[in-house]
């Protein structure tokens, strides 16, 4: 094979596995972001149940990631990918459900009960559904251009974690059930582009057994415990800022991650290269210090200026940091390991995520926004800490690979 050959990037595969990562985190983000006025406007839950479902989704996840990574590891790309394709498209449909049980009657709390299951099984199937397209992507990018490819990669993800939630706000005010018929919709979508996908189940020469060890890839961990203390801010932005700006009179949170998506478009064209050339710690440096003063402005200046200007800094932060940081968790991984590598990442990811929006939702409700916002920002420097006391010393960092 010529060396021009191994540097392609583009491929067939790798646009639809882009695609349909781009489906997967629409659907999960339309329903995350409009979840806690769900439980609010149909179920008349407040902040605190919210924070105990963002909980419940993210650990259902965490817990399952790392038996996902190792049937990864074992060859199983498609056949986990549309496990959790079919299963994002049914839970929507399982949350109407729900609607419809407290409209015909039934105890509030059966509902209840059965929109948090569902939320819990929504999060498994989105651990099934990511940790297999951040694999198939991996499998897919020449060593030279990782950090590139998985920047385009997780351009889709972050794209659809500020464009669904306007989208979800807009479809919810036309009524619920549009706006989980078209989650549902996204994933017939996918489904199709996953059809049309020519990889094959990866063959694997020795069949990797199930060990407590081989679960978790210990190169990964620096970069993905750094990920997880930083998405702690972002993970109360999904879930809370929508609410916290509807209710201090501020322009539409839909807005606000219409915002963000410019900054990530824009920010995930570079990054990638940047981290090839330079190493990930640019971006953890400027990605902490640029959500830091998102959240100071959030909390101690909240109008409309600095409600926006808190939009670009943290689209900045997010877009910047996320593909940075799985680069270095996974670009040093052999194939036959890339499926532990990426659930270990993602392990972090879904407890930043679940942890932020539970912490977020404890506090908001003990001592209001302000003390929140302040409060969670110091994950921020905690996080810039982490990393320059041991994650850039560490041989994952991609400055020892350039």
């Amino acid at each position: 094979m010529s060396e021009q050959k191994r540097e392609t990037l583009w491929n067939r595969d790798f646009v639809l596995i882009i695609l349909i990562n781009f489906l997967v985190f629409m659907n999960h983000i339309m329903v995350l972001n409009t979840f806690p006025m769900f439980l609010d406007e149909v179920l008349g839950m407040g902040e605190d149940v919210a924070g105990i479902a963002a909980f419940a989704f993210s650990a259902v996840a965490v817990v399952l990631r790392p038996f996902i990574g190792w049937l990864l590891n074992n060859g199983k790309r498609k056949s986990i990918l549309i496990v959790g394709v079919i299963g994002m498209g049914l839970m929507p449909l399982g949350y109407l459900s729900s609607t419809m049980l407290a409209a015909l009657g039934y105890s509030i709390t059966c509902a209840i009960a059965l929109a948090l299951v569902c939320r819990m099984l929504h999060g498994v199937s989105l651990a099934f559904s990511n940790t297999s397209t951040a694999t198939i992507a991996s499998d897919a990018l020449p060593q030279s251009r990782f950090a590139e490819g998985m920047g385009y990669f997780g351009m889709a993800t972050a794209l659809a974690t500020s464009m669904a939630p306007a989208l979800s706000l807009a479809l919810k005010g036309v009524s619920w059930v549009l706006m989980f018929a078209v989650a549902t919709g996204f994933m017939a979508v996918a489904l199709v582009l996953f059809l049309c996908m020519r990889t094959h189940q990866r063959p694997v020469a020795e069949k990797q057994p199930l060990t407590l060890k081989g679960l978790i890839d210990a190169d990964a961990v620096p970069a993905s415990v750094i990920c997880l203390v930083f998405l702690l801010t972002w993970g109360a932005l999904e879930n809370f800022l929508s609410k916290f700006a509807a209710e201090h009179g501020l322009p539409s949170g839909g807005v606000f991650f219409l915002i963000t998506a410019v900054m990530l478009v824009l920010v995930r064209l570079t990054v990638g290269r940047l981290a090839d050339k330079k190493g990930e710690g640019i971006f953890v440096y400027t990605c902490n210090a640029a959500m830091f003063a998102a959240f100071l402005l959030l909390a101690l200046v909240p109008n409309a200026v600095t409600f926006y200007l808190s939009a670009v800094l943290a689209g900045y932060a997010f877009g910047g940091i996320e593909p940075a940081l799985q680069s270095m968790a996974v670009h040093i991984a052999p194939p036959e390991r890339r499926g532990s590598a990426n659930s270990t990442f993602l392990c972090a990811y879904d407890i930043g995520l679940g942890g932020g929006g539970g912490i977020a939702g404890v506090l908001i409700a003990g001592v209001g926004y302000k003390m929140m916002f302040l409060i969670v920002s110091a994950a921020t420097i905690l996080s810039l800490l982490l990393y320059l006391f041991w994650g850039r010393n560490h041989p994952s960092s991609l400055r020892f690979h350039q």
